[in-house]
């Protein structure tokens, strides 16, 4: 079903299409604009109420500024449907997040008109500035540098270094903060917006720095001058708007706020701000949700809801017959609050994803133990290395990619001081539809070569359930040793999932099944897959052996023992990166002790892997059950292996 736009929109190919227009048919642009986005996420799903709510900014952007040649960021990513739709994948937007289909978030090799691909939040200013001073250095002093950053962006420190490195250059970077009114003083009177008028007129600036100019040739006063001036400006500004202003004390000339779904005026003052130069900051307040009044009211929940009927707003849920397994990270949400209401100690910590990785469950039932810190990784992980001072037991939940952002807390704040953070690592292994910039390919990698880190991952729910509570455990919390639990996106294995909870050995894996011939050694969720495996392989009297390992550190090495003294061929099999991963361990305890087998190791190839459904990526990477039962196969016949 492919959606059809509407009468303008359909002769909008590029953003140069879109310039020719009169400024009269905007509104309309941005009707029809918003309508398509409204059809094809109700219809193919994806990020909602993001793009609804900067459409007029969108089309403002790209009708003002010469893009590609002037270079527009946006940030986070999920606000960019109506760009893409407006450079030239209006035909194929219904491909959005699929297999083999356009990218979620803006992506360089996608388009020209991505300048630069953000996935993680926060990245825009430091990379428009880079971008600016290039400009400088390549003597192009025409082109343009936008970023376009969300008001939750803004509480990542990545976007106060770039701010406060931008304050001290004179490049022509503007910043546009989209602010929906959730987080930032959201008040819109007459006297900022008239503010906003004087201070971008192209009339005031010129007799500004006439004056300024003045002023410092004047030997009387010369600089002293010049400082004076700009310090009543800035106070003025400041007791205007009721507050100090943090921009200016960055030396980021602040403009607004102003009204982001007027796109009249927002045309007026980004053609202004065209002609101020250095560095410089447009609030724009806006509704996240935009026009679609489920949206608007509900904003957490439309921020990326699935397929909806977009008349009713009914957001369409599957209907199964049987009870189906919870999502790991509800099991990880209820289990927390489990554990938390017989040990007093428990904190949890998230930065920003309280819904997406079920802290929310905490945060309701006991409230004062719950934080949510932001879009702020690396703070997430020394404030729990804080409190893990003070003798609370802390887990610290983050999705796995995010997790990248914080390594060096991690080793410094945690594991060098010896502190038993437990991190839970929700989304281990590919994403999904979100693709590379959120696949946890890499945590197996970076966690297991840190001192002092224990690093598990279980199978299914009851084994979450069980790491969790050993984790918590008072001989572990005494070890002075970091606790590392990673498990995947989406739905587990068992429906009857709360089960009594046991301490697991630390380093103790398990045998699923015996065999000959070959070993199957898993870690994860994953090892589902080599159960399914097996049943096939059965069909053909191949009878390999399974080992759910548990822990990549430390490794079951009286398991590893046994597996090399019985098998002269071993399969690993991982949801991680193949380089440094799981596997690399196994081949590593071998090479260490002497062993000679012929080992094969399925898991993420030294390759970004795009997006798609997470049962397609791993078929592309080989280690589906068909997958991993092809690799059986190849090990038997061609190898040494023997089935008998």
């Amino acid at each position: 079903m492919l959606i059809t736009p509407g009468s303008l929109l359909a002769k909008i190919d590029t953003p140069d299409d879109l310039r020719n227009l009169d400024q009269a048919a905007l509104p309309q642009v941005c009707a029809e604009l918003r309508q398509f986005i409204i059809d094809n996420v109700s219809v193919y799903g994806g990020h909602f109420g993001a793009s609804l709510g900067v459409v007029e900014l969108t089309v403002a952007l790209h009708y003002v500024f010469n893009t590609p040649d002037d270079q527009l960021i946006w940030d986070v990513g999920h606000q960019a449907y109506g760009h893409k739709i407006l450079t030239g994948r209006r035909d194929v937007f219904h491909t959005n997040r699929f297999y083999k289909g356009l990218s979620g978030f803006p992506k360089r090799k996608e388009s020209p008109y991505d300048s630069f691909g953000v996935g993680h939040s926060s990245t825009s200013i430091s990379a428009a500035l880079g971008m600016a001073v290039a400009s400088q250095l390549q003597n192009n002093p025409k082109r343009h540098h936008i970023a376009v950053i969300g008001d939750g962006a803004m509480t990542a420190g990545l976007a106060f270094e770039g701010m406060n490195h931008a304050g001290a250059t004179e490049a022509d970077l503007l910043i546009i903060l989209n602010d929906n009114c959730m987080s930032i003083d959201p008040n819109v009177g007459a006297l900022r917006e008239y503010l906003t008028d004087i201070t971008t007129s192209p009339t005031y600036n010129k007799v500004k720095d006439e004056v300024w100019n003045l002023l410092g040739k004047m030997s009387n006063f010369g600089k002293s001058a010049q400082e004076i001036v700009s310090k009543l400006e800035t106070g003025l500004k400041a007791s205007l708007l009721k507050q100090s202003n943090l921009f200016e004390s960055l030396h980021l000339r602040y403009f607004g706020p102003i009204d982001g779904h007027d796109i009249d005026h927002l045309v007026s003052v980004m053609n202004d701000l065209k002609d101020i130069p250095g560095p410089k900051l447009l609030h724009c307040l806006t509704v996240k949700g935009k026009g679609y009044g489920p949206a608007e009211k509900d904003q957490t929940k439309w921020h990326a809801p699935g397929l909806f009927d977009k008349v009713t707003g009914e957001i369409k849920k599957k209907v199964y017959a049987t009870p189906q397994p919870p999502k790991y990270q509800d099991v990880f949400g209820h289990t927390l609050v489990e554990l938390a209401e017989v040990n007093e100690k428990i904190v949890g910590v998230t930065p920003a994803m309280p819904s997406g990785s079920s802290m929310n469950i905490m945060m309701k039932a006991i409230p004062d133990r719950a934080f949510d810190v932001g879009i702020a990784e690396q703070h997430a992980v020394t404030f729990s290395a804080g409190m893990a001072t003070q003798g609370q037991v802390v887990f610290c939940n983050i999705y796995s990619t995010f997790m990248q952002r914080a390594y060096d807390q991690v080793i410094h704040d945690v594991c060098i001081q010896e502190l038993p953070v437990i991190f839970c690592l929700d989304r281990a292994g590919f994403a999904g539809a979100d693709g590379p910039t959120h696949h946890g390919a890499y945590d197996l990698a970076f966690m297991r070569c840190v001192p002092n880190m224990i690093v598990a991952s279980p199978m299914n729910e009851q084994e979450l359930r069980n790491l969790m509570f050993t984790a918590q455990s008072d001989i572990i919390q005494q070890g002075k040793q970091a606790f590392t639990i990673r498990y995947p996106r989406g739905e587990g294995v068992m429906p009857n999932w709360k089960t009594p909870l046991e301490a697991v050995e630390v380093g103790k894996g398990r045998k699923i099944r015996d065999g000959k011939g070959v070993a199957i050694l898993t870690i994860g969720p994953i090892g589902n897959y080599a159960v399914k495996a097996c049943e096939l392989l059965e069909k053909e009297n191949i009878q390999p052996a399974h080992y759910d390992m548990r822990f990549v550190k430390p490794l079951d090495e009286t398991m590893l023992h046994e597996i090399f003294q019985r098998y002269d061929s071993v399969l690993t099999v991982e949801d991680g990166c193949l380089m440094g991963g799981f596997g690399s361990a196994v081949i590593e305890f071998m090479t260490d002790h002497g062993y000679m087998a012929r080992v094969k190791r399925l898991g993420i190839p030294d390759a970004i892997v795009e997006h798609g459904e997470q049962i397609d990526l791993h078929r592309e990477c080989g280690f589906d059950p068909q997958g991993i039962a092809d690799s059986v196969r190849e090990l038997i016949y061609t190898g040494r292996a023997v089935t008998v």
